[in-house]
């Protein structure tokens, strides 16, 4: 048969695989190939081409490679875990949440992880590569793939399958082992050479390499406030019956969903007022900076930080960093020739620790804001003078950053980082990236507000996330509270939005396998209706309707 490969014609046998034609130009590629796209659709490499396809492939260093590799490694290291315990105990470990490079899993049932247990886990996993074992996929009849799960006692699997509207399940084996998984595969275990695992906590650490460098296991930087709190939040769904999305669907079957939506609400808001009560308790403080990736929710968290500090008797004043970028022309410019306004060199830092100390020093200043049509700062008469309960609410990508503010007493600074941190799982072994909560959010309201369509979003999101990796993230780990701004329920209510914007990105579209795995993820959720979200949260900045101007 016929296939053109990379724009090259070459003849194969009849039933050869994607993976015997990667082989032949491997060599062509920087990094290890490990999915095929046939003629527009991605072929899992275990799959025989067909004669007259155009192939091109896919290697760890794509986001969608990587991704099958991150999912690949994890059942790794469960059918390694497995094959530790043995058939006798009664346990296993979940997938929690990432921290960094590293996947944190906690045991289930049982088990009890120790680091004889881990340095057996890690050990098993590297013999199990090195035998270089298929992984198999099969369709199974949704009622036997509810059995067979429901037999290893996996029940957030089983309860996810009872609504899923398809007749079979695809179930991956690898070597007697079952698990599903939400996407790709690599063909078998010696693709997977690259990762550790460390104890941590109660649980373990699964290390695994970035897109950025596919063959490098990076060490692992302890994160103490974030993982305090993604735990915090992990146990509180737990707390509440929800922590896979079956659990959520069986609330909304029950009819429970509008006592769910105010139980989280009022939680969020106890920890809006903890904070304001913390900023209280400290008198020298008068600048609260707030910083956090895309689609945190920052605009709403912001207007409802400042209402309970006016509870409390302050005066809080709004200040957006993004007042203080410099003039257009002299906005530095990234490697493909566009602006960055994202770097610190984008901000007038000078000008604002400037105006920040002139305040701070009683004086009265006149506050810039920015004519982002012209790219210019524009100086309308708004004058600001600090009094006794006078308190600026600061919110800028670049607000944890010391060098943002260099020239303030430190203890006049309170700064927080905000993200929309998920602890929602999909099951046991399958999570949900923070990423694609934040990117789906930013899609609806980018939609709704501005007009850029969810092809645009999704094409500008790699830019937007090196410049959260380079300005916000290292910097997380100096706040002095950190606030999780995700809802328990939300993506239940994105997704009757999102999916209509999803459906209309082309195929043929560099976005259209991001749309595809996107909408698959939506499938997961029963959609809801937003009537009962209240008009002061923080999923209204994205879906509309709040309160605030945001």
């Amino acid at each position: 048969m016929i296939v053109t490969v990379d724009k090259t014609q070459m003849e194969f046998p009849e039933k050869t695989t994607y993976r015997e034609i990667a082989r032949t130009v491997q060599d062509g590629y920087r990094h290890t190939i490990v999915l095929a796209v046939a003629d527009g659709k991605i072929r899992e490499l275990f799959k025989k081409a067909k004669d007259g396809a155009n192939v091109t492939f896919l290697t760890v260093a794509d986001r969608i490679g990587h991704d099958t590799y991150v999912r690949s490694a994890t059942m790794l290291l469960m059918k390694a875990a497995a094959d530790v315990m043995g058939p006798d105990q009664k346990g296993q470990l979940k997938v929690e949440f990432s921290v960094g490079r590293g996947l944190y899993c906690s045991p289930r049932g049982r088990l009890k992880i120790t680091e004889e247990f881990v340095s057996r886990v890690k050990e098993r996993m590297a013999r199990l590569a090195d035998q270089s074992i298929p992984f198999t996929k099969k369709a199974w009849p949704t009622d036997d793939a509810i059995r067979l799960f429901s037999d290893q006692e996996m029940k957030d699997k089983v309860q996810l399958f009872r609504y899923r509207r398809g007749s079979y399940i695809n179930v991956y084996s690898l070597d007697g082992y079952c698990d599903y998984n939400y996407g790709y595969m690599v063909p078998d275990t010696g693709y997977l050479k690259f990762f550790d695992v460390i104890p941590y906590q109660k649980g373990l650490m699964l290390m695994l390499p970035s897109a950025a460098e596919p063959e490098r296991v990076p060490a692992f930087e302890e994160r103490k406030k974030l993982f305090g709190t993604l735990a915090e939040s992990t146990a509180w769904g737990e707390r509440i019956g929800i922590d896979a999305v079956g659990d959520l669907n069986d609330k909304i079957c029950e009819g429970d969903l509008t006592e769910l939506i105010l139980l989280q609400e009022a939680l969020q808001e106890s920890r809006i007022g903890a904070i304001a009560e913390e900023i209280a308790s400290r008198p020298h403080v008068k600048f609260v900076m707030i910083a956090g990736p895309s689609s945190s929710g920052k605009t709403t968290f912001s207007h409802r930080l400042s209402i309970q500090l006016k509870a409390r008797g302050f005066k809080p004043h709004p200040i957006a960093v993004d007042n203080y970028f410099v003039d257009r022309e002299r906005t530095p410019k990234d490697a493909d020739g566009k602006y960055n306004f994202e770097c610190l060199e984008a901000i007038d830092v000078e000008r604002f620790n400037r105006d920040m100390c002139d305040l701070l020093e009683g004086k009265t200043v006149s506050m810039p804001t920015y004519n982002f049509k012209t790219g210019r700062r524009e100086y309308n008469g708004n004058l600001l003078t600090l009094g006794p309960e006078d308190i600026l609410v600061i919110e800028g990508i670049h607000g944890l950053n010391d060098k943002m503010s260099h020239s303030l007493p430190l203890d006049s600074k309170y700064k927080i980082y905000i993200s929309a941190l998920t602890s929602l799982n999909v099951d046991e072994h399958n999570r949900i990236p923070t990423t694609d909560g934040r990117l789906l959010r930013r899609m609806v309201r980018d939609a709704r507000t501005r007009g850029i369509s969810a092809r645009q979003t999704i094409a500008q999101w790699p830019s937007v996330r090196r410049g959260e990796e380079e300005n916000i993230f290292p910097y997380q780990e100096s706040a002095d509270v950190m606030f999780n701004s995700v809802l328990i329920y939300e993506l239940s209510v994105l997704k009757t939005y999102a999916e209509p914007l999803l459906y209309g990105i082309k195929k043929g579209d560099p976005e259209y396998f991001e749309a595809k795995r996107l909408l698959k993820f939506l499938d997961y959720f029963l959609g809801v209706s937003s009537e009962n979200v209240p008009k002061n949260s923080i999923v209204r900045e994205f879906v509309g309707g709040s309160c605030f101007r945001v």
